[in-house]
């Protein structure tokens, strides 16, 4: 399996490198792993949504 980086992801997902590590640090992305003090996120992980923001239905 190949991994990218958090900068990378970051740059991938357009949000910020430090945000992507708080999505590793809390198990977020699938298929994470740590190896010293860097996050390892598989290439083709998905963007995880956004549960800080609420999505409104309009009727």
């Amino acid at each position: 399996m190949e991994y990218i980086s958090c900068a990378e992801a970051a740059g991938k997902w357009g949000i910020s490198e430090r945000r992507v590590q708080k999505l590793c640090e809390g198990e977020r992305i699938p298929g994470v792993s740590k190896f010293g003090s860097m996050w390892l996120i598989p290439k083709d992980a998905e963007k995880p949504t956004d549960r800080r923001r609420k999505e409104f239905q309009h009727e």
